[in-house]
């Protein structure tokens, strides 16, 4: 009888200590993955309990904040930077049918005051029965920069990116257009839902952040850097290697030829070098290029700057550029001067600019300089970070020699990117679209003075203010010295 008894005593010990082992797992293993959980409401809700720490860009200025108010919510998100900087901030709604976006969503555990970095905090706070409070994320855009890039593109649409060559910060990322972020952090879940719906139902995708994503655009002609670094890097040419340029090169297995832009001429003789197609943008000659050295040979170039690469975070994700490389002749002659089906974001052509000033080194773009606390003391700073290697330096001296002739050589497409006291190199490309429509236009480039040095890229649809007429050179130039200006100011 004892010994069955005993059995019974130890069966159900054993049950509850599986009922114990099994209730721990759920609490303690699955339970972070489950709070975090976007779908998650009571998490959720309680977060907006709690003030939110500010967003704030060098020197101080705050984007966005939270002010108490007396309501249901505790605290009303306030974007103070408004449309200038909502790609960067994103927002925060009261409603989940609202996607939160942004830095608000990327950075939600320092700004709830839940991340790691805060630990020290927290206990702080509870040992000194202070109510908690979400830190501050400092942010690495220059407002003087910002402002600049934004009235640069006026009322075109478009983006424009500034990147410090040396450290990969940006210093500056417009989108237009744009949205009042305040709209959707409204405490009516009906107002901020209804705002919303308007913004994605608008055909110009204001919500779209250009710079990193978005639809993508054809790079036009500043792709031709990239053909000529692969050139380079082949061994097979140099600076001064002469190219074929005729008025018009024939494209092989079909009834059409490759043009130069308005059907002109690049030389007299129908040959020029390298660096002198450069300075011209000659179309014929970096399509003939392009068939002299295949598909394969450019994309494994493109790839090293970038293209085809999931995964890069700043910490907003970033979309893969692409470059395609099953492709025939005639294909790889467009592919090699930014058109048939190539597709990048600014920030990707800001990254090859950069990592020619930078000497073969391309630098990790990000966004955030530091994470703080409450009392915005220091808790986590970024560290600068060496993303790739893709161009030799001998390869980036001579492609950087190029783009500054770009900028001085009254021939040189760029010259209109000129800022007195900087050293500016650029490229300029003009994309075509759709056949009839005005071409989306492009300046790459990089300044340097004061011992910094920072690589721009503009792009402005639909030709900008000039439609049809546009070219990178008349438009998106203009705007990338404006930009400089403001960088060494």
């Amino acid at each position: 009888m004892n010994r069955e008894i005993r059995r019974i005593a130890l069966v159900v010990t054993a049950m509850l200590l599986s009922l114990m082992v099994a209730s721990s797992m759920i609490q303690f293993s699955p339970g972070e993955p489950l709070r975090a959980h976007p779908k998650n409401e009571r998490t959720y809700l309680n977060s907006l309990d709690r003030q939110r720490g500010p967003i704030i860009a060098l020197g101080g200025d705050v984007l966005a904040r939270s002010d108490k108010i007396d309501d249901d919510y505790s605290y009303q998100r306030v974007y103070v930077g408004g449309e200038l900087y909502a790609p960067i901030t994103g927002y925060i709604a009261v409603t989940q049918q609202v996607a939160t976006t942004g830095l608000e969503l990327l950075e939600n555990e320092v700004l709830t005051g839940t991340a790691d970095s805060l630990f020290w905090t927290r206990v702080e706070d509870v040992l000194t029965g202070r109510k908690p409070t979400g830190g501050a994320v400092e942010v690495t855009i220059d407002p003087a920069v910002q402002q600049a890039a934004w009235d640069a593109l006026g009322a075109s649409q478009g983006a424009a990116v500034a990147l410090d060559v040396k450290t990969g910060e940006i210093m500056a990322m417009v989108s237009k257009p744009t949205f009042d972020p305040n709209a959707l952090a409204a405490h009516d879940p009906e107002a901020a839902l209804a705002a919303f719906t308007a913004l994605e139902a608008d055909p110009a995708h204001p919500l779209y952040n250009r710079v990193i994503g978005g639809d993508l655009y054809a790079p036009g002609s500043t792709f031709k850097l990239i053909t000529a670094a692969a050139a380079l890097e082949s061994g097979q040419f140099k600076a001064d290697s002469l190219l074929e340029a005729p008025d018009a090169l024939e494209l092989p297995n079909t009834n059409v030829t490759l043009p130069n832009f308005g059907d002109s001429s690049c030389a007299a003789s129908g040959q020029m070098t390298l660096a002198e197609a450069m300075v011209v943008s000659c179309n014929t000659a970096f399509g003939w290029l392009g068939m002299e050295l295949g598909p394969h040979l450019i994309a494994d170039q493109a790839d090293k700057f970038g293209f085809d690469q999931e995964g890069l975070q700043i910490p907003l994700y970033v979309t893969k550029s692409v470059f395609p490389r099953d492709m025939d002749q005639a294909q790889t002659a467009q592919a090699a001067i930014g058109q048939f089906n190539d597709r990048v974001t600014p920030l990707q052509m800001a990254m090859v600019a950069a990592a020619v000033a930078g000497g073969g080194r391309m630098m990790k773009p990000h966004l955030v300089r530091s994470e703080r606390d409450a009392d915005l003391r220091v808790v986590d700073e970024a560290v600068a970070e060496e993303l790739d290697r893709p161009i030799s330096t001998a390869t980036a001296a001579a492609l950087k020699d190029m783009m500054v002739q770009v900028v001085e050589s009254d021939q040189g497409t760029g010259r209109r990117a000129r800022v007195e006291g900087v050293a500016v190199g650029a490229k300029t490309g003009t994309a075509e679209t759709l056949k009839g429509q005005p071409p989306d236009v492009w300046t790459v480039a990089f300044g340097e003075a004061q011992g910094r040095s920072v690589a721009v890229a503009v792009v402005v649809e639909d030709g900008g203010s000039m439609g049809l007429d546009g070219t990178g050179g008349k438009v998106a130039a203009p705007m990338v010295a404006s930009i400089l200006a403001a960088v060494f100011r």
